[in-house]
């Protein structure tokens, strides 16, 4: 690699699981994001009658949480709604999931 070339390593990957007992599913999912600024986790689960519930945690390139500074949600867990984006990344992972069912 010559001195103007530059090396940038990302990494992704995500989970999914779920289970039924008595007719109620529960389900779980996490998505982990590594970039050169760090790692974000984004964590999802819902348990049955109730809200999904997400958090999100980030971590610098030297492993350390990063505290909320912007007043938004980060690194806590806090009720969500289906907009468009949870939407999409539901269909995600479910296609995921159905991947390695053998299903798509």
């Amino acid at each position: 690699m010559s001195s103007n070339q530059s090396s940038t390593f990302k990494s992704f990957s995500t989970s999914f699981s779920s289970s039924t007992i008595n007719g109620q599913t529960t389900s779980r999912s996490e998505q982990t994001y590594t970039d050169p600024s760090g790692t974000h986790v984004r964590r999802t689960s819902q348990q049955p009658g109730q809200a999904p519930v997400e958090e999100r945690i980030d971590y610098d390139n030297a492993g350390r949480r990063i505290e909320n500074t912007d007043g938004g949600s980060k690194g806590r867990i806090e009720d969500v709604t289906d907009t468009d984006a949870d939407k999409k990344y539901e269909e995600n992972i479910e296609d995921e999931y159905a991947k390695r069912e053998g299903g798509a």
